[in-house]
């Protein structure tokens, strides 16, 4: 039997997921990133931050996104001067990533902006609990 759009977690998880979405789109919109743009500028100043460049290869693994659409997404962050593309000397098929000043100095106040909507967003959800799902849903197999 058919459960009703009210009942069905997977209606109910997409509508969800859309308004999450938009309030961080609107999050974003006043530093000019989307929301894939933040998270690679993220990802990239956090490997960064721990002493890492990684590779587009590594970036991609790291924010789940397809790496053809890293590598676009790299270069409009490129193009606003967010971040710069090296090659790699040990493998010159690959590109090193490193945050320029002006990335590092965005990336925390993305960071900043992207945390209050999600405070706002999961308020009304007890934050282990939220956590707690999520994690679940988003790895359902326990790694080794």
């Amino acid at each position: 039997m058919a459960l009703s759009p009210g009942e069905s977690p997977g209606f109910l998880l997409w509508h969800a997921t859309l308004r999450w979405q938009r309030d961080i789109a609107t999050a974003l919109a006043p530093l000019e990133l989307t929301h894939v743009q933040f998270v690679l500028l993220a990802c990239t100043w956090w490997f960064n931050s721990q002493g890492e460049r990684p590779n587009q290869l590594t970036l991609a693994r790291q924010a789940g996104t397809d790496v053809k659409m890293t590598s676009q997404v790299l270069r409009a962050l490129e193009n606003k001067g967010l971040i710069e593309r090296e090659v790699d000397p040990a493998d010159t098929r690959a590109k090193r990533l490193r945050v320029t000043d002006t990335g590092a100095e965005l990336a925390p106040r993305a960071m900043a902006a992207v945390e209050h909507a999600d405070a706002q967003f999961f308020q009304p959800v007890p934050l282990d609990d939220a956590v707690a799902l999520l994690g679940r849903l988003a790895h359902p197999h326990p790694q080794p």
